[in-house]
């Protein structure tokens, strides 16, 4: 369904860090970085999509997260979604929600919520039974 999907950074090599922290705790590793651009991607190993890429607005603005738009990551088991959550906050993200169970979106819905450094909603979560 997706080819990639891209947020933009207004600091790149601060978010850089954290993106890379995040997406590998989930699996995901570097298809590349350009310091020049900037620019970075990760993907599944062995699978070219979807990429998720991180950098700088292409028209040379500044990046500004949008409002009701999420992007929601996909964790193997709700121990990982606890990981991630901590890892988020240990680089100084914001709490949008703590890692548990949402049962009004399905009984085995477990995730938690947080802004990234640039203010983009993010949610890590996991669909599977404990």
């Amino acid at each position: 369904m997706l080819s990639h999907l891209c947020l933009g950074t207004n600091q790149f090599a601060r978010a850089y860090g954290f993106y890379t922290a995040l997406l590998g705790e989930l699996g995901l590793v570097e298809k590349f970085c350009d310091l020049q651009k900037p620019w970075a991607g990760w993907m599944t190993p062995g699978v070219a999509r979807p990429l998720f890429v991180l950098g700088g607005p292409h028209d040379g603005q500044p990046a500004a997260p949008g409002n009701g738009q999420m992007t929601a990551l996909l964790a193997g088991s709700r121990a990982q979604v606890d990981r991630c959550h901590r890892l988020a906050l240990a680089h100084g993200v914001l709490c949008e929600g703590p890692p548990g169970l949402r049962p009004h979106y399905h009984a085995n819905y477990y995730g938690a919520y947080f802004r990234d450094l640039d203010g983009n909603k993010l949610c890590v979560c996991c669909h599977e039974e404990a």
